[in-house]
């Protein structure tokens, strides 16, 4: 028998929608909660309401919280653990679970679009597969694993594309790497590279920055450097900057605060190609760290794990560089 446990933190999928007015905000209990254990396979479920809030108030603490839940997980004995989430900060918590907790275990993160008395709610379906990928023998050494809309993503690559559809969670590039049907969760593809790191505490002020034409230095010397632990940017096309931003990133960098570059592309991975003024190639000369593959909200997870993991100099710029 699996031993899967499960941990609710609230979100679209634990609200139910206001016949009169609309408004979708939480009810005074958890409909998840009443969820009858109704598997073909023999499924233990610890179930704790561990929070209830609605996504946008998830903050790197209680991703803390839920990794510590986890790892005392491990020593009571579960096999998975399945995670309700709100859907806006979802992909960064499953990240954070990724590479603080990673392969100890199958972790799945799921959600809903659809509140649980909307038409066409999406919740308990999604709830229900997420179970089923949790218990599957295959999902082990997979990481942190987003399950939605009968797909399976890596928590490293799957983003919210979407405001409103069932299907918003995609992969770009790469796409899922399962799918789950009526009776079989099939696996077609695995990361090749793993690597977690376990912190105590997630401390630090990482802003993120979008970059944009003629885009100059009074919006980077605004975040001075006595205020902020590190910069992510956005960045134009492969991983360019407009000119005029280079005395900021050069001051930045010269009171070692970690900048960081993601591009704003939704497809596609930042990389130091051009040489011109403002350009990728100069920008890694610089000292710019590119963080190639992931988005500028899970590279920000990324450099907080980091700086609270008090890692050296070389070793955070490794472990950002690298396709974690």
């Amino acid at each position: 028998m699996k031993k899967i446990l499960v941990l609710h933190t609230g979100g679209t999928i634990a609200m139910a929608e206001d016949s009169e007015t609309g408004a979708v905000s939480t009810k005074q209990s958890n409909p998840l909660l009443d969820v009858v254990n109704n598997f073909e396979q023999d499924i233990e479920l610890i179930v704790e309401d561990f929070f209830y809030v609605p996504s946008p108030h998830i903050t790197p603490g209680h991703m803390l919280a839920l990794k510590k839940r986890i790892q005392e997980g491990v020593l009571e004995g579960i096999d998975g653990v399945v995670i309700t989430h709100g859907t806006d900060t979802l992909e960064e918590t499953a990240y954070f679970l990724d590479i603080t907790v990673g392969h100890l275990l199958p972790i799945v993160v799921t959600g809903a679009m659809r509140s649980s008395n909307e038409i066409g709610s999406d919740g308990l379906y999604n709830f229900l597969t997420a179970i089923r990928v949790a218990a599957n023998e295959e999902s082990v050494d997979k990481g942190a694993l987003v399950v939605m809309n009968d797909e399976i993503h890596t928590a490293r690559y799957v983003t919210k594309t979407h405001t409103t559809n069932v299907a918003t969670f995609r992969t770009p590039t790469f796409g899922p790497i399962g799918l789950v049907n009526k009776h079989i969760v099939s696996f077609y593809q695995q990361l090749i590279t793993n690597h977690t790191i376990d912190v105590t505490s997630i401390n630090g002020q990482i802003p993120i920055v979008t970059a944009y034409a003629g885009m100059g230095s009074d919006i980077l010397d605004l975040l001075t450097t006595s205020k902020i632990d590190g910069l992510v940017i956005e960045a134009l096309g492969a991983g360019n900057l407009p000119p005029q931003t280079l005395p900021a990133i050069d001051n930045l960098i010269a009171n070692n605060i970690p900048v960081v570059l993601v591009s704003r592309c939704f497809n596609g991975v930042a990389e130091g190609v051009y040489g011109y003024e403002g350009g990728g190639a100069q920008l890694e000369k610089k000292g710019v760290l590119f963080c190639n593959g992931l988005n500028s909200q899970k590279a920000r997870i990324k450099l907080l794990v980091a700086l609270n993991a008090n890692l050296s100099k070389q070793e955070l710029d490794d472990f950002m560089i690298e396709k974690v």
